[in-house]
């Protein structure tokens, strides 16, 4: 079965498997939607963790999930494996070797790429006006023919949770790399500012100007670049979409996080992972482990009316456990302003 046979039946495939060991729970879920994955003629396969800073574990993607990730590929196939990530503070390489990537691309000869140091393309997002604003995307994974996305289940502070596609999104937004890695005074005053301005001022569409100017000049991060108020990420992620989306995504919950995500929250003991080859579905079916419904959630819901996978879970199969026998619902950022995120008219926008 090819990967987006589900998606064109209108209906799909997602692995749920609840247990004690993070490995064993992406291992037997994976193993439960083999037959879904189609690596035939892949040529450039991608892992892209979630590293969006790079000093704590909690809000990074455990490398037990990764390692379970290429146990199930190494017997498959032999293609050149890519572990990228493009962190969006600190320095990515410091992130491999804190978190243990570096011995892991060793022992399974793939190679580790900082996404922020490679090529891009330039791809269009929507400024406050509406009108297109060229962005930098990394052109590896665009180039990718089978993204895979190896992540943690999040609350979020701009559009509720995280999951498989804002991690694939987001990662591949290019920040240069200059200030001492990003980690130089320049990157240490704005990385405190951005922690301590409170979400609702950030996001004030009055300030949207200033802060853009900061974000182009000072920080050059494409990825602070699509944070323009909550209407704007939520439409922009779901424009981005089909260009980088996860050809499989791999949600890794044995460890989750809660309220003030995604950097700062607390852990959830959830002990889950769930996998599928439709990334809407999958991130549907976590969005209901959290206790979330995407058609609340922004983008999901946007990527669910462009058609972009299934995002109804009456069309969707689960295999392995049920989700009543794995919910736990997940208490959200205290950012309640997020909460008004829908565009009159936004069809026209899809």
């Amino acid at each position: 079965m090819d990967v987006h046979r589900d998606n064109r039946a209108g209906s799909a495939t997602v692995a749920l498997v609840k247990g004690d060991d993070r490995y064993g729970n992406v291992a037997k879920a994976l193993d439960l939607i083999a037959d879904h994955i189609d690596l035939r003629g892949k040529e450039r396969i991608l892992i892209k963790p979630n590293f969006v800073l790079t000093h704590r574990p909690l809000a990074m993607t455990h490398v037990d999930a990764v390692r379970a990730v290429l146990d199930f590929l190494r017997p498959r196939t032999n293609t050149v494996i890519t572990i990228a990530e493009g962190s969006a503070i600190g320095d990515t390489f410091d992130a491999f070797r804190f978190l243990g990537y570096t011995d892991l691309a060793r022992d399974y000869k793939v190679e580790l790429v900082d996404l922020n140091r490679g090529p891009w393309i330039e791809a269009p997002v929507y400024d406050h006006s509406f009108r297109d604003m060229p962005l930098r995307l990394s052109r590896l994974v665009v180039e990718s023919d089978l993204r895979i996305s190896v992540g943690p289940p999040k609350t979020h502070e701009s559009v509720f949770i995280t999951l498989s596609l804002k991690n694939m999104v987001m990662g591949s937004l290019i920040r240069d790399q200059r200030d001492e890695g990003g980690t130089g005074p320049a990157m240490q005053i704005m990385g405190t500012l951005n922690r301590l301005v409170p979400s609702a001022i950030k996001n004030d569409p009055a300030l949207r100007p200033i802060r853009n100017m900061v974000v182009q000049r000072v920080m050059r991060s494409d990825k602070n670049a699509m944070h323009m108020g909550y209407p704007l990420i939520n439409l922009n992620l779901c424009r981005l979409a089909p260009l980088v989306y996860p050809h499989l995504a791999v949600i890794d919950g044995f460890v989750g996080m809660e309220g003030d995500g995604p950097t700062s929250g607390d852990p959830v003991d959830l002990r889950c992972a769930v996998a599928s080859t439709d990334f809407l579905a999958a991130d549907t079916v976590a969005a209901a482990l959290m206790g979330y419904n995407i058609d609340d959630v922004g983008y999901l819901h946007y990527c669910k009316l462009k058609g972009l996978g299934v995002g109804d879970l009456a069309k969707i199969t689960v295999v392995g456990q049920s989700i009543a026998e794995c919910r736990r619902p997940f208490r959200p950022h205290p950012n309640t302003a997020q909460r008004d995120w829908r565009i009159e008219g936004v069809e026209k926008y899809l």
